[in-house]
């Protein structure tokens, strides 16, 4: 329990330090805004009671949204993803359910259910976040451009990251 905190600490802080050091100062064109620090929140545990989720979620994305002078964008975003959570867990879940050592991970899970779920989440995250930022439809076009790419890269680089932690078998 104590180790497990101390995990998710650790994967708390450096998604945060890589997104506001890296990924926040990257010289992209403005379409582009790639975010791994969701991943933070698709990898807690399942079971985790929903009050703590929605919490946790509010810190991750205040957190950002300091470091990032959003006003409240990434907290927002980032409070609906761990609303939605329990719901896209049990549409996706296995007819049995989970079982109490199933963690949402690439490696444990799967890639086609990792896929699924991190998909449909940080799709989620992001519309809601880009819609808040344009808070007007007269840049609808440019919005959904934005969300599109913004989604595909934060995935591409959340799945990257995500297979550096697969034990590869012994040949």
């Amino acid at each position: 329990m104590i180790i497990d905190f101390f995990y998710q600490l650790i994967r708390f802080v450096l998604l945060v330090l890589i997104q506001v050091l890296i990924l926040n100062n990257l010289q992209l064109p403005g379409i582009f805004n790639p975010y791994i620090y969701p991943l933070f929140l698709l990898l807690l545990p399942i079971r985790m009671p929903q009050g703590l989720l929605l919490i946790i979620g509010f810190v991750t994305g205040l957190t950002i949204d300091t470091f990032s002078n959003t006003m409240g964008m990434h907290a927002a975003a980032c409070v609906l993803l761990c609303f939605m959570r329990p719901q896209v867990l049990s549409v996706i879940g296995p007819s049995g359910g989970y079982e109490q050592t199933d963690k949402p991970t690439l490696a444990h899970m799967g890639f086609r259910w990792f896929a699924i779920y991190t998909s449909i989440l940080i799709v989620i995250h992001h519309l809601f976040f880009f819609f808040l930022e344009t808070l007007e439809f007269r840049q609808f076009g440019f919005m959904i451009l934005k969300i599109l790419l913004s989604t595909s890269l934060s995935l591409l680089l959340i799945f990257l990251t995500e297979s550096f932690f697969i034990k590869r078998k012994s040949r």
